[in-house]
């Protein structure tokens, strides 16, 4: 598989879950955390994970950029701000609460410049030379909103066949289980 060739993979797991109640990432589904469910998905996808916003054994934790409390966008910028360093050419991007992500992601994602799964724009790919512009974004204070930048920066929207399930509440890890 050499298209995944310098692919960071990136779990943004920052947010404080105030509509789940707790922390969601650790949040068992099929005897496992949800956390850990992206990671295995995203794992055969990419040459390497990290995750943004907590640490998490096994893998490299960076911390948001510029500061924590900037929802996924500043998740978003740490990660693109560590590939880039790192010289990786691009992150697949994904929340710790989404656990049943397509295995072909790369597949449906990558391109020329940055994709994100329409309805969902926190899973996405994006260029790591994109780590400067995020950050000028964020500091000129603009909208959080993953899919403003994502539109400021003409993503590409790449609709799946069936949204992967958003893990927001109890109700929807209820709903998963079912």
């Amino acid at each position: 598989m050499t298209h995944h060739h310098r692919i960071v993979g990136a779990i943004l797991a920052g947010g404080e879950a105030r509509r789940f109640g707790s922390d969601k990432a650790v949040a068992l589904f099929e005897g496992r955390r949800l956390i850990d469910h992206v990671a295995q998905n995203l794992a055969g996808q990419v040459e390497e994970l990290i995750v943004v916003g907590r640490a998490h054994a096994g893998l490299t934790s960076v911390a948001d950029r510029p500061a924590p409390g900037l929802g996924p966008l500043g998740a978003l910028a740490g990660a693109l701000g560590w590939a880039h360093s790192n010289g990786f050419k691009a992150v697949l991007s994904a929340p710790c609460d989404v656990p049943l992500l397509p295995h072909d992601l790369v597949q449906r994602l990558a391109g020329e410049g940055p994709a994100f799964v329409d309805g969902l724009p926190v899973v996405g790919w994006w260029p790591s030379t994109l780590a400067d512009h995020l950050n000028q974004w964020l500091a000129a204070d603009q909208p959080r909103a993953v899919w403003r930048w994502a539109a400021a920066v003409d993503a590409r929207a790449v609709p799946l066949d069936q949204l992967p399930a958003n893990v927001n509440t109890r109700a929807d890890l209820d709903a998963l289980r079912r």
